[in-house]
Order: structure tokens, then sequence, then C-alpha cells
């Protein structure tokens, strides 16, 4: 992954970045419960909105500072997942779900930070694989919230 070569995978992950925002941001806006247990949701959704824009306000980042703003974004964005599920844990059950989930998200950030001139395709596989742990972890969670709202 040549540093000073501009990337093309930003508007990509910046769609991401800014559609992930909203979402987290409308969780926390019209979703149920005491606002107070809400906050880290907020913080989650103004910082992938703010990072989502910033890729596209910064048209020209090369690969590696691109490779810096994921890390950066994906680091914050599971230390607020861990807080909000300490939060949670009087509210909900298994909340060790999304506990996981963000120090899953930590490691590979640091990960990022750590061997950012991992080569292009790796990064890809490294990507493609967090995603999917991501994603079942996510999965389980939602599970987990579903039985609560039911109960």
């Amino acid at each position: 992954m040549a540093g000073d070569q501009p990337s093309n995978a930003h508007p990509v992950f910046g769609a991401y970045a800014l559609a992930d925002g909203v979402f987290a941001l409308a969780a926390a806006i019209f979703g149920r419960g005491a606002a107070k247990v809400r906050w880290w949701l907020v913080l989650v959704g103004l910082l992938g909105i703010a990072i989502g824009i910033g890729t596209f306000v910064w048209p020209g980042l090369t690969a590696l500072t691109l490779l810096y703003f994921i890390a950066g974004w994906v680091v914050a964005t599971g230390v607020l997942q861990i807080i909000g599920a300490i939060e949670l844990r009087n509210v909900i059950e298994d909340e060790w779900w999304l506990i996981l989930d963000g120090a899953l998200a930590v490691l590979f950030g640091i990960f990022l930070f750590i061997l950012p001139g991992a080569g292009a395709l790796a990064l890809i596989w490294l990507i493609a694989l967090f995603a999917i742990a991501y994603g079942i972890l996510m999965i389980g969670f939602a599970f987990k919230v579903r039985k609560f709202k039911e109960a």
C-alpha cells in the first residue's frame, strides 16, 4: 500500500461511514429507553458522519491517510461500544456481545495503526474478516435485544 498515492477507496468508505453514522444517530434519537443510556450512540453517529464527510471533503487522501482514518474511526467506535455495553448492563442481558464487538473493533484498529503497510490485498482480507466477525456479533446482540423488547 503506497503512502503517497491517492486512494480510490475513499468514496466507498466515506459512504459507509456516513450511512453508519446516520443510522447510529437515528437509533439514538428514535430509540426507546432512557436517553442517558443512548449517549454513546450519539457519539458513534456523529463520529461516523464526521469521518464520512471528511473523506469526501479531502478527496486526495492517500491510501495511508485513509487507513489511519479507518483505524481511528474503528478504535473510537469500539471504545464507545464497550462503554455503551457497560451502560446497558442494567437494562439488557448478555451485553457481552456488544463488549466483544467493541473489543474486536479496538483490536482491529490497533492492528491497522501498528502495521499500516500490510499490503492492499492483506488489508482487504482483514477488513472482510473483520466485517464478517463484526456482523455475526451484531446479529447475536440484535437477537438478545429483540428478546429484551419482547419481555
